[in-house]
């Protein structure tokens, strides 16, 4: 297949700006996106066919200065004369000029279900307050009665107090992880070794939960410090960590992987761009996520598992975006990824040898 015949196949909208910003080729989808022919399209200025969030210039300058690609997420673009059009937009340097792909609600699509999960995370909030006021209290109660009952029993009657005692304190832990929601301090931030963090809950992992389990390390460590609070990342960590280990076969492989992707950056609530180039991923070879609850496994109790509660990828969604960042899952039979994409630290602060294990 010849390069013009690659270009006109591409499935997404795709055109190249020369070094003025003026279009100097578009694909077949962009010209259906915008209404127009390519020959229409030619030799105009981009910005004058298209209004997209944060400006076309601003964008492309940063392409041209850093010679790296960019991505814009949660994007509204709005082609000349039609509606308006919520994208994730990919922008790379080519020779003099500018490559943009326009990808429309398919991919922008995950970020709006991370929104969601965002708002469904902080509305637990309140039922978290009033579950630990109006059940934990109770259960003490009834976990002390149940006891001094027991102590007077034998055979079943003592194995039903038992069960009384052991269910309470069940209830107990699901309310204090509930309770979590309650949470609203913000993060304490500081300049952290992101592998410092992976190994710590690495090593945790591999004495409880995870003994079963192979986990690989693939660091790139190389990695600059990222800004966040040492002890809220290690909950997200060992959660995702302990999701991975539970669903991973006996004698699985769960891989943590590390690396640098300069492009990504999302927008935060007040509306500033945020860099997020720091990308932390899990593996794990399990069965993979069910589809019914693929695009809501971040939402309060919703479990792919039998007797799950639902609540730890919804606290760490919390966490995520608490932080400014971002979390993202894909998965297939045999291969699930739950990717983790972190801030830097500024560059004044140095990294804090007592912040991880301190408090």
């Amino acid at each position: 297949m010849t390069g013009p015949d690659v270009w006109q196949a591409l499935p997404i909208p795709a055109l190249v700006l020369d070094g003025a910003d003026r279009v100097a080729a578009v694909n077949g989808p962009a010209e259906g996106m915008f209404n127009r022919s390519a020959r229409s399209l030619t030799g105009r200025a981009f910005p004058a066919i298209l209004d997209l969030d944060g400006g076309v210039p601003a964008a492309t300058a940063r392409v041209r200065a850093t010679g790296a690609p960019l991505t814009l997420h949660e994007v509204t673009i709005r082609p000349a004369q039609a509606p308006a059009i919520r994208c994730e937009v990919h922008l790379a340097p080519l020779d003099d000029g500018v490559l943009i792909l326009m990808s429309p609600q398919d991919i922008a699509g995950r970020f709006d279900s991370t929104d969601h999960a965002r708002t469904a995370a902080r509305s637990a909030i309140g039922m978290a307050e009033m579950l630990a006021h109006e059940i934990k209290n109770p259960l003490a109660g009834i976990t002390g009665a149940a006891q001094l009952l027991g102590m007077g029993l034998a055979g079943e009657d003592l194995e039903l107090t038992g069960l009384i005692v052991a269910e309470s304190r069940r209830i107990v832990k699901l309310l204090e992880q509930v309770e979590q929601f309650g949470n609203l301090r913000p993060p304490d931030r500081h300049a952290i070794n992101i592998h410092d963090v992976l190994d710590r809950a690495r090593r945790s992992a591999l004495v409880g939960f995870a003994a079963h389990v192979d986990i690989v390390e693939n660091y790139d460590p190389s990695l600059p410090p990222t800004w966040a609070d040492p002890d809220q990342l290690l909950q997200v960590v060992l959660n995702l960590l302990k999701n991975a280990a539970q669903v991973a076969d006996r004698k699985g492989k769960v891989t943590i992987r590390t690396f640098y992707e300069p492009g990504l950056w999302v927008r935060r609530a007040d509306g500033t761009a945020a860099s997020l180039p720091l990308q932390v991923e899990i593996v794990d070879d399990g069965p993979g996520i069910p589809p019914a609850i693929a695009a809501s496994i971040f939402e309060p109790f919703v479990s792919g598992r039998e007797n799950g509660t639902g609540l730890g990828l919804a606290l760490v969604s919390k966490i995520v975006n608490d932080h400014d960042a971002w979390i993202s899952a894909s998965s297939v039979p045999g291969r699930t990824v739950m990717r983790l994409s972190l801030p830097l630290a500024p560059k004044d602060m140095k990294i804090d040898p007592q912040a991880i294990g301190a408090k």
